[in-house]
């Protein structure tokens, strides 16, 4: 017998998923790529449910420096509730014109003290903890500022309970607090890293289901608020808005699939190491997922490949790693094999380019190098 994360109940769950699910464009009943997508997009909107009214407001320039060949700006806005958002917006040193804009979304990585600083860097040099990070995940690089100095405006912002946004134990109530002394996180720190990113992580299914019962979910949350931070890059005078991208890895990489799957503007993406089907996560490999990739009832009326998949024929980039221990390989060939079915369909079978590498979960140098000369490409003149 084949073992699952639920046991013998594994089979029969699985097979309530339908196949292809109800809004599939993988059924022979859709045959318009532009009816079907408007009327998929609507059914997603609904099922993330993300809360009104959040939107970048107060926007607010709070630092101005050029190093590395870069101009930067430290930014601040509102979305609404909660504290706000921080961000960096970085830029080839005296450029002038309008130049293509992407939008740089940072990883989990069960560190939630940090957001924009796994992607990216100011002057001078990050602590040896926020080194340590970009070694790990990223071959060494801030990659958003390698990928400015390329010919692009960047912005990374802090995602919905990370960083600027976390969740601050002070301010978190009884059981919840998980019996910890509240600290504040200091890069310089380890002790005060690990105590606060430790308590984020036992945090983590509470807030979760404490928007289930707001009627909201943390993927709405997360995809409305990216779609406010593409809002504050489009509208920079030094942005040309028809030439907008997005791309990153893990948590990134499903922001992504969110954000360029729903949002007209993205002209291309590349989602790295996010790509699987509802069944890898349902039988084999939810428990190494954040609640933050979960939203209810949506499996039954689209596979999650097919969520990036609205975009098609857009153009779009998918990046796995073989040996990565977050999904099983045989998942990430099937989510493969709709992703092409859906961009064959739609007439762009030329259009997606998905892309493996050997070794586990990363988005090193030359996987770097490959995502930016696909974004640069589509994103020239």
């Amino acid at each position: 017998m084949t073992r699952t994360m639920i046991g013998g109940y594994g089979p029969w769950a699985a097979g309530l998923l339908p196949d292809p699910p109800r809004l599939s464009f993988r059924r022979a009943e859709f045959t318009d790529v532009d009816a079907w997508r408007r009327r998929a997009r609507e059914r997603v909107r609904e099922r993330l449910a993300a809360p009104p009214g959040i939107a970048a407001r107060d926007v607010e320039t709070l630092q101005r420096l050029s190093a590395d060949g870069l101009d930067m700006e430290r930014l601040r806005w509102r979305v609404g509730p909660g504290p706000p958002t921080e961000a960096v917006l970085l830029k080839p040193a005296g450029a002038t014109g309008r130049l293509p804009g992407v939008l740089a979304l940072h990883c989990h990585g069960g560190r939630k003290a940090w957001g924009w600083k796994k992607v990216a860097r100011l002057a001078g040099t990050p602590a040896a903890s926020v080194r340590a990070h970009h070694e790990q995940y990223y071959g060494g690089r801030a990659w958003a500022n390698e990928l400015a100095r390329r010919g692009c405006v960047v912005l990374a912002h802090d995602a919905f309970a990370f960083a600027s946004r976390r969740v601050r134990m002070a301010e978190v109530a009884g059981p919840a607090a998980g019996g910890a002394e509240p600290v504040e996180p200091d890069d310089r720190d380890a002790d005060s890293l690990a105590a606060y990113n430790a308590f984020a992580a036992d945090h983590e299914h509470i807030m979760a289901k404490a928007l289930f019962c707001a009627g909201t979910t943390w993927p709405g949350v997360f995809w409305a608020e990216d779609r406010a931070a593409l809002d504050v890059l489009a509208a920079r005078d030094e942005v040309d808005p028809a030439r907008l991208g997005c791309a990153g890895l893990s948590g990134g990489g499903l922001r992504t699939v969110l954000l360029a799957g729903l949002d007209e503007r993205i002209r291309c993406c590349s989602a790295v190491g996010f790509m699987s089907t509802w069944r890898d996560f349902l039988l084999h490999k939810c428990h190494t997922h954040t609640w933050m990739l979960y939203v209810p009832l949506l499996p039954g009326e689209l596979d999650f490949p097919e969520i990036l998949a609205l975009r098609a024929p857009a153009a779009t980039m998918v990046q796995s790693c073989t040996e990565d221990p977050l999904y099983t390989p045989e998942e990430v060939r099937a989510a493969e094999g709709i992703l092409r079915e859906v961009f064959a369909k739609a007439g762009g079978a030329d259009r997606l380019d998905f892309r493996y590498h050997p070794g586990g979960h990363k988005f090193d140098a030359g996987m770097q190098d490959d995502a930016f000369e696909f974004l640069l490409g589509e994103l020239a003149g």
